[in-house]
């Protein structure tokens, strides 16, 4: 019996049948996790926005013009920079953006994840959602105004009106543009931003009493407050409602699209600025976001993390912040930013003070960085 068999061996052995099946699976997940990247997700990124410096110029239908312009007042030559912040929005009902860009965005410090809700809320149109972002502009523009000339020592009366209201919201028919806003529940307000704070107090368990001046005759209306949707809810009436100053001068503040309320603080920095001798900056980078009331008092903004950022790229050392924002600030400042607490004009320009003095800030209160 032969102990061994001889056995022709094939020179090239052949492949197992397998080796195509483990390819074919591999592209097919590939492609999986492709098509799921590019599917839409329900969110939008908010990233850091252009950068404009209050004291410098911007473009107005493709002219460089000065952003604030006092043309029958004296002003002063300014130095260094006074930066006022902006958010961009990546996305929006109509154009969400995908799996993959959320996911690259999780992972940058200096962007944000956001519910589409939270900027676009249901029933809401991006027109709408602009057209209310203008109007805030607007209002902030002639709040700084007030603001500042107050600060210099100015007298500046005011009214408040109905400019639109919303479909279908609680003062639809009750309220009609136009109207003048005398009182709300017996207060008066210098700016829109005391009358929110009141439709606030009042809640949305009760009607706030509100008396008009519509077309010369006093009128009493009754409007039940709602939540409003979206981030950070509050009562509302539904209306937009726009500010009217007797200036003693003229003031112009130009930009072009960008909307809402949260440039406040730095134009009324950037108008006491131009207004007062010397650099109240004492010429170094300064950037800063905050809406102002009328009254001067500071107040929060949303993407503060997303302007922390954009003023560090843009080579600010000093960052004016609202102190109601700082929760969101400490843990979130970038390396060489110091951040100040913010709650009043006069906060910011005291903060300028110290700044402007050789850099002893050690005294002005700060946004903790951890």
């Amino acid at each position: 019996m032969a102990l061994f068999t001889d056995i022709e061996l094939d020179p090239e052995p052949r492949r197992r049948g397998g080796g195509w099946i483990g390819w074919t699976l591999l592209a097919l997940a590939l492609i999986g996790v492709t098509v799921v990247a590019l599917i839409p997700a329900p969110y939008v990124i908010e990233q850091p926005g252009p950068v404009y410096d209050t004291l410098g110029d911007v473009q107005i239908n493709g002219e460089e013009v000065p952003m604030i312009q006092i043309p029958m007042e004296e002003t002063y030559p300014t130095e260094g920079s006074l930066d006022m912040l902006t958010v961009t929005i990546r996305g929006n009902r109509e154009d969400l953006p995908n799996w993959l860009e959320i996911a690259t965005a999780y992972f940058d410090p200096s962007r944000a994840v956001v519910p589409v809700d939270d900027i676009y809320p249901a029933g809401v149109t991006i027109e709408d959602s602009n057209e209310q972002g203008r109007v805030d502009m607007e209002n902030s523009q002639k709040e700084a105004i007030a603001a500042a000339l107050t600060s210099l020592g100015h007298e500046i009366p005011s009214t408040l009106s109905v400019v639109e209201t919303q479909e279908g919201g609680p003062a639809d028919g009750v309220l009609l543009p136009g109207d003048v806003i005398l009182t709300v529940n017996g207060k008066t307000f210098p700016d829109v931003t005391g009358l929110r704070a009141e439709i606030a107090e009042n809640g949305v368990g009760k009607p706030a009493e509100i008396v008009v001046d519509r077309d010369g005759t006093q009128q009493t209306v009754r409007v039940n407050p709602v939540m409003s949707e979206g981030d950070d809810p509050a009562p509302i009436v539904g209306i937009i409602v726009g500010s009217d100053y007797e200036f003693p001068f003229a003031v112009q503040i130009q930009l072009e699209n960008v909307g809402g309320p949260s440039a406040g603080m730095m134009f009324a920095l950037g108008i006491v600025d131009k207004l007062t001798p010397g650099a109240i900056n004492g010429g170094e980078d300064v950037a800063g976001t905050g809406t102002i009331s009328s009254t001067g008092d500071v107040g929060p903004i949303g993407g503060i993390r997303q302007k922390l950022y954009g003023a560090r790229s843009a080579g600010a050392d000093w960052f004016l912040a609202p102190a109601s924002n700082c929760d969101e600030v400490t843990g979130h400042i970038p390396s060489g930013l110091t951040v100040f607490a913010i709650d009043t004009l006069d906060d910011a320009l005291t903060a300028l003070a110290a700044i402007r003095s050789d850099g002893d800030t050690a005294g002005i209160p700060r946004c903790p960085a951890s």
